[in-house]
């Protein structure tokens, strides 16, 4: 034999493997959505979810119905659970960003098991953040108010030197362009699906993923296109990391009150944006990726990848908290003083012990090797993780109001059911819509797994 048909062989032989090796990866990952019956565990959390945000549709019903006096806002603290709830879910919505589009320019493989469940996460939670400034205006039913239209009543106009009009455009951004990304991601995946369920002969699937998938045909001119389009978008969304909860961040920063007016505010909300993003990353894919069976697509690299990204920006947050106390003595303002020792002894200490143990003490799990290695610690800490981060947006709004520059104006806040239940209603509309993207849609990105796969580079440097 010859050294040209023994390298053909050779050849034939990878691309045979390469073949079947994409065949799995197709196989496994369309058996989520496949599969005959869900597993019982799935079904007992999405019963769970759905009774949620029943909840707290019942407490919406009843915001609206009698008004926000129903929550547990005063005149001193008249920013409380609804803008803390707003700001956390911000925050979760980053990891997807930053996994899509900031990984993705800097070439990360290890993104491609992880990314379509980290922008699906994305576009719920900023659904879920954006039900809370609407209901806090009052009378949500008047926002469209907010959008710069022509009108005939005068000086109705947005008043765009305020940051909470920032607000409203960067987050209704950040939505469109998380949205964009993430169903251009999906569309030669909803076509793999078109086809499967075709061969299965179950025409109704494969007509509602054929119009999902938009007539894609994976030609070269689609390909070529669509890696074209994906490339812009990641542009495009790659400065909504930094901006957003920036943006977010100036709604406190701008102000005068002691605890909030602070040039650190934007790179520390978004280090603790993509700290709290990545917890919940973790916290929905670890259960799943055993419920499914997906263990050899979402490995313990990919974890062990996640848990560093944690545990540098917990390290920068915990800088971040440190330097708040030392400009506090450092300024030598007394009201900023009195303020910060307020949050370690006054009335809220305990709010302040969730903040340091979550987001201080938990990140130095992640030094050990052996917590890197047990996904049932790091699932329990990554919960300790995003109960830290709410409590943080609770430190810094509702304790700062409580405790302004008159002690007439001093007030202690307690949540009404209200409250609760409609950050209830939100987790629960958050879960459903997942373990419903989960169970129905490609959870994780099949071409690209594919173009990451050692499989798809077998032939470089044969000759």
């Amino acid at each position: 034999m010859s050294s040209a048909e023994a390298t053909a062989d050779s050849h034939g032989g990878n691309q045979g493997k390469a073949r079947e090796h994409f065949r799995n990866i197709t196989r496994d990952i369309s058996w989520v959505a496949e599969s005959p019956k869900p597993h019982p565990l799935w079904l007992g959390a999405l019963g769970i979810a759905v009774t949620l945000f029943a909840i707290g549709i019942w407490c919406i019903y009843c915001v609206l119905w009698r008004g926000i006096g129903v929550w547990g806002n005063s005149n001193m603290v008249d920013w409380a659970w609804d803008i803390t709830n707003f700001v956390w879910w911000i925050g979760i919505g980053h990891a997807g960003t930053l996994i899509s589009a900031v990984l993705y320019l800097t070439r990360q493989q290890w993104r491609v098991s992880i990314n379509r469940s980290a922008e699906a996460m994305t576009i719920f939670a900023v659904m879920c953040a954006g039900l809370f400034p609407l209901l806090h205006t009052g009378r949500p039913w008047f926002a469209w108010w907010m959008i710069p239209l022509p009108n005939d009543m005068g000086s109705m106009w947005p008043q765009f030197r305020s940051p909470l009009m920032w607000d409203v455009f960067a987050v209704s951004t950040y939505f469109t362009t998380s949205l964009l990304f993430w169903y251009m991601g999906l569309v030669p995946d909803l076509a793999t699906f078109r086809d499967r369920w075709a061969m299965r002969g179950n025409k109704v699937r494969a007509l509602v993923y054929g119009i999902l998938s938009l007539g894609w045909r994976g030609s070269a001119r689609q390909w070529h296109r669509y890696e074209r389009v994906y490339l812009i978008l990641a542009g495009l969304a790659t400065p909504l990391v930094f901006s957003v909860h920036s943006v977010v961040s100036f709604d406190f920063a701008t102000s005068q009150l002691p605890g909030w007016h602070t040039t650190i505010f934007p790179p520390y909300f978004v280090a603790g944006a993509i700290y709290s993003g990545f917890a919940m990353v973790m916290t929905l894919v670890i259960p799943l990726r055993y419920l499914f069976n997906l263990k050899h697509i979402i490995t313990q690299a990919h974890i062990h990848a996640m848990c560093k990204v944690m545990m540098a920006t917990g390290m920068m947050v915990a800088v971040a908290y440190g330097h708040e106390f030392f400009i506090a003595w450092y300024s030598g303002n007394e009201f900023e003083a009195f303020t910060f020792l307020s949050r370690v002894f006054g009335p809220f200490w305990w709010a302040f012990a969730f903040m340091g143990w979550g987001n201080v003490l938990v990140p130095q799990f992640f030094w050990s090797t052996w917590v890197k290695n047990n996904n049932y610690v790091i699932w329990i800490l990554c919960i300790f993780v995003n109960i830290g981060m709410w409590f943080e947006r609770f430190v810094i709004i509702a304790v700062s109001l409580s405790r302004s520059f008159l002690p007439s104006a001093w007030a202690y806040y307690h949540p009404t059911r209200y409250d609760i239940g409609v950050f209830l209603g939100t987790i629960g509309m958050f879960l459903t819509l997942f373990l419903l993207f989960f169970r129905f849609a490609p959870v994780v990105a099949i071409s690209e797994v594919k173009g990451a796969s050692e499989e798809a580079h077998a032939g470089k440097g044969a000759h």
